[in-house]
């Protein structure tokens, strides 16, 4: 008890600490919007593509993030438009993209003079060398995302599900499509940082799919898959510290067992409610 107490004196674990908890808020809000509108694939197809953007910006002398976050917001933009317009069959789009943006990101790494970045960072993440920058903007994202849900709360409902009543409604559909898109690239790129490219979808599906085990309310299955999300993201870490692994692969490990248990909880009790029926 005392060592895993001890390992809050060091500033880089609370930051790490802190890190896991606001992903997990952020993930529960964009991931809810990702789960129950079906579009998981154009989730893990940005999150991919923004590997084009990191290889680029390394190349241009650039932030990496930055330029993650530019390619995917213009992946994400690219997709919805692309999803409307129909000329292109949506899961032919987001394989085209994916698979380019991923391959563009390769090849401006190994253009790049000079020292080879460690890819391993961006594809796995590294949460325990998240510093104070790193946490303010995080905060920030999350209080401006938590006021733009809060705020326009029904027209992201409504056009997320049924954009025929919507625009029936005098809802502009096409805008706050695009603008959800736009926030589901930003949210991802922010999340790459802890715990990478490759596992960063896991965090925007695992919380939310164990909420939905009690709920199927959206307004509901924020705030529970906010809480499963911090328990399993912060018992990652601590197991990552307490064993020495990827804190990353960790916090995705727990989440799924966490699932795995609930899910079997949830199961237990409802043939015991069938039998005392």
């Amino acid at each position: 008890m005392s060592e895993i107490l001890a390992i809050f004196e060091y500033q880089f674990f609370r930051h790490a600490i802190y890190a896991a908890v606001l992903t997990a808020i952020l993930s529960a809000m964009v991931g809810t919007y990702i789960v129950t509108r079906r579009i998981v694939f154009i989730g893990g197809g940005i999150t991919h593509a923004s590997f084009g953007g990191i290889g680029m910006a390394y190349y241009l002398g650039m932030n990496p993030f930055l330029g993650a976050a530019v390619f995917g917001v213009l992946t994400a933009l690219g997709i919805e438009y692309i999803t409307q317009k129909g000329k292109v069959r949506e899961d032919s789009a987001i394989a085209i993209l994916w698979s380019l943006g991923m391959a563009l990101g390769i090849i401006f790494v190994f253009m790049t003079p000079g020292y080879t970045p460690n890819l391993m960072t961006f594809l796995f993440g590294n949460i325990l060398s998240v510093t104070r920058t790193d946490l303010l903007l995080m905060l920030i994202f999350c209080l401006l995302l938590t006021a733009f849900f809060v705020l326009f709360f029904r027209p992201i409902l409504y056009t997320a599900f049924d954009p025929e009543f919507s625009r029936t409604k005098g809802i502009a559909v096409s805008f706050y499509r695009y603008l959800m898109s736009a926030i589901m690239a930003l949210a991802i790129v922010m999340s790459i940082r802890t715990i990478g490219i490759i596992l960063v979808l896991s965090m925007f599906t695992l919380p939310q799919i164990t909420a939905m085990l009690f709920t199927r309310n959206f307004m509901h299955i924020i705030p529970l898959a906010a809480l499963w999300g911090v328990i399993g993201a912060v018992a990652g870490l601590m197991a990552a510290y307490l064993v020495d692994i990827p804190a990353g692969a960790s916090i995705i490990f727990f989440l799924t067992l966490q699932f795995l248990l609930v899910k079997a909880f949830v199961t237990l009790r409802e043939k015991a409610a069938r039998k005392e029926a």
